[in-house]
């Protein structure tokens, strides 16, 4: 199952080589006929792919660390409210033991 999978992100990769290399020309970038960039397609695509991907990842971490602050908040919370718990001299129900 692991060099099915190994050959499969080859043949995807090759894939992607092979297009790059036939949509090497140049493309222009203006940026509100303040500023223009021009680069390969390929590098224009990539940048593109990275900015959105580091978008991405900059939400999820956001929201992670949103959730996590809010389970702490939770956690603190219930242990002020939780009563204090003493164990029992013989446990109830306990295993193996016969009633």
């Amino acid at each position: 199952m692991g060099f099915l999978r190994f050959l499969v992100i080859f043949a995807v990769f090759l894939a992607l080589v092979w297009l790059s290399l036939q949509n090497s020309e140049k493309a222009t970038l203006k940026f509100f006929n303040v500023a223009q960039w021009e680069a390969p397609l390929v590098v224009v695509v990539l940048v593109a792919f990275a900015c959105g991907a580091a978008a991405g990842l900059l939400a999820g971490a956001v929201r992670a660390t949103r959730l996590k602050r809010q389970l702490n908040k939770l956690r603190r919370e219930q242990r002020g409210n939780a009563p204090a718990l003493t164990p029992s001299p013989s446990p109830v129900g306990g295993r193996g033991e016969m009633e």
